[in-house]
């Protein structure tokens, strides 16, 4: 391939809409839109009730304020680009700005994948030991295990755009989606690309590889702990505290896996599909996430309605 760019870290990249339907961006892009608009009204009252709610001060609704603040942040790095493209129609992003986008996009991914671990831990412990919950997971501990999940989603990804500036790009590239990826970017670079695809594969393999496994080792001890208890009402009480997060697991990795075996299968053949599921691989979880536990949980819905009804009063 032909790079015409005069030094690295000045180039341009083009995002992609849905190939054949560029005369309809506006009207395909409304359903994307309300999508993130009810993703961060839904994300931000998880985090009000949460913080001024006394009875959710308990380990599983601070990992889930995380979790929704996480969710806010991925809106926060992927909804400009879409903005920009579907509605004014700017496709152009300048190194600087893509690059800085791939960081907190896979930087949020990989601070959600180790809540859903982490929260998936907080189950096993709930059940394993009730009595001793909270001495076992005090809010410090708690705290301590958010920065660190921050602190590797930064190590992680830190290198990925350090070394993407020593590549060459061609003036003006063209991306496979509104926003920009760190295994896109790789696969638009003149240069050799050996040591970016192994930081890449690294970065996986040490989040969402390792995360997922340990995820699916605590549900196996938390089959393991129900299946040992005597009483049948007990066990079913027992798996419905995880029905919440397992829904979520389901949603935040299910869409990853489809689009995966997209791109090397049919990519191809229905780009407009795989331009739709790699929006939506970011866009489900972060909407999903705060109807599920809006759902499952009473002290959610408890202190929803509370609030509400106090609003209604000071209203009246």
């Amino acid at each position: 391939m032909f790079c015409n760019t005069s030094a690295p870290g000045h180039s341009t990249f083009l995002l992609t809409g849905f190939p054949g339907l560029e005369a309809s961006h506006h009207w395909v892009s409304v359903p994307i839109n309300l999508i993130c608009v009810v993703s961060i009204l839904g994300n931000s009252i998880i985090l009000f009730l949460i913080r001024t709610d006394p009875a959710l001060h308990e380990p599983m609704y601070m990992f889930l304020s995380m979790l929704a603040a996480s969710d806010l942040g991925l809106c926060a790095s992927t909804f400009p680009t879409m903005v920009r493209l579907f509605w004014l129609g700017i496709r152009e992003l300048p190194f600087d700005l893509c690059a800085a986008q791939m960081f907190f996009i896979h930087a949020f991914t990989y601070v959600e994948s180790g809540v859903l671990l982490a929260m998936a831990f907080d189950r096993f412990i709930a059940i394993r030991d009730p009595l001793h919950y909270a001495t076992i997971l005090p809010h410090s501990a708690v705290a301590k295990v958010g920065v660190a999940v921050l602190v590797r989603a930064i190590l992680l990804n830190l290198p990925a755009p350090i070394l993407l500036r020593r590549l060459l790009f061609p003036q003006i590239s063209v991306l496979s989606h509104c926003y920009c990826l760190h295994c896109d970017l790789v696969g638009l670079a003149c240069s050799d690309t050996q040591i970016n695809s192994l930081v890449g594969l690294v970065s996986i393999l040490l989040s969402l590889g390792l995360d997922s496994s340990l995820i699916m080792l605590s549900y196996a001890l938390i089959l393991r702990t129900v299946l040992s208890i005597a009483s049948p009402g007990e066990r079913l009480k027992a798996l419905n505290t995880c029905v919440s997060h397992l829904c979520i697991v389901l949603i935040f990795y299910l869409p990853k896996l489809g689009l995966s075996v997209l791109h090397r299968v049919e990519k191809h053949s229905y780009p407009a599909l795989a331009v739709l599921m790699a929006n939506l691989h970011f866009l489900v979880p972060p909407f999903m996430n705060p109807v599920v536990y809006c759902i499952k949980s009473k002290q959610i819905r408890q202190g929803f309605l509370k609030r509400f009804q106090q609003k209604r009063v000071e209203a009246f």
